[in-house]
């Protein structure tokens, strides 16, 4: 069973786009490894994975503040892992990044609403 397929996470839009996102960023780095890239290949593959990893996690999380801490390790790795694309746009012997990029911006948009919703929450 492929993780898109189960209903658990079909129906969890960041779930779903992470999971997608961290898809596209293993082929993006075996691309640099390709290109013998292999040090901002790591970091890219790392923080890429990261994003959706933690959220997945934070559908367990013990307590909301649990559950918000979660989503903000999340979206520091978002943040790392957008450095690192930029780079790549910046040095020519590296392959583009924009896609990743606006999938990147759209991913960190949702996830900060749910961040600021559960603090919101949180606090009433």
């Amino acid at each position: 069973m492929k993780f898109t397929d189960n209903p658990k996470y079909k129906n969890n839009l960041i779930l779903r786009l992470t999971f997608e996102f961290a898809v596209d960023i293993v082929k993006f780095s075996e691309k640099l490894d390709s290109l013998r890239k292999f040090t901002i290949s790591n970091q890219i593959l790392r923080s890429g994975t990261s994003i959706g990893a933690n959220i997945k996690e934070s559908q367990n999380a013990e307590s909301k503040k649990d559950f918000i801490h979660k989503l903000k390790i999340s979206a520091k790795e978002a943040d790392e892992l957008e450095f690192w694309l930029y780079l790549c746009n910046e040095v020519e012997t590296y392959s583009n990044a924009d896609e990743l990029i606006i999938k990147l911006i759209e991913i960190k948009k949702i996830l900060n609403k749910i961040i600021a919703s559960s603090k919101n929450n949180l606090n009433k």
